[in-house]
């Protein structure tokens, strides 16, 4: 597994977070060699205090969290991500790789194949919301009040 890093400020109407970077885990595998599946991502992120959510996709609209940071573990099959709102950076991901998306990171799925399903998690004590547009004064209030997650969901290391 290697690490990835890309720092992300605000894009027209998608706030981002300059202060935290979007982490970009590749290759995660199993004893056997084999990638994580969506079992072998539940069970890591939960032992470092993010528990599973949920397995599907990814939004093909662009949007972004204001009340929780995600981890987004991809389980199978390949996609190609826009992170960081329109006009944004694209990333290529396929089964075993992970993203640490901060809280107010754009994100949205601009190609996957038919077989691509990813796992998602939140830092325990944080519930996810979906905004679509510029935040207002209240939604960059909440944001600014999600506090940093104490665990890495891959590493485990103290973030």
């Amino acid at each position: 597994m290697h690490e990835e890093r890309l720092t992300l400020s605000r894009n027209g109407w998608m706030p981002n977070n300059p202060r935290l970077p979007v982490r970009i885990y590749r290759g995660l595998r199993t004893a056997t060699d084999a990638p994580f599946d969506a079992t072998a991502f539940e069970a890591r992120f939960a032992a470092n205090g993010w528990p599973a959510d949920w397995r599907g996709g990814v939004y093909d609209y662009h949007h972004y969290h204001s009340s929780a940071h995600e981890v987004l573990g991809v389980a199978a099959g390949t996609a190609s991500l826009m992170l960081g709102g329109p006009d944004g950076t694209v990333v290529d991901v396929s089964a075993g790789d992970a993203l640490l998306l901060p809280v107010g990171t754009g994100h949205c799925c601009v190609r996957a194949d038919e077989g691509f399903r990813v796992v998602g998690a939140y830092p325990q004590g944080q519930d996810w919301d979906i905004q679509r547009s510029a935040p207002d004064a209240t939604t960059l209030e909440r944001m600014h009040a999600v506090s940093d997650p104490r665990r890495d969901p891959v590493t485990g290391k103290r973030f």
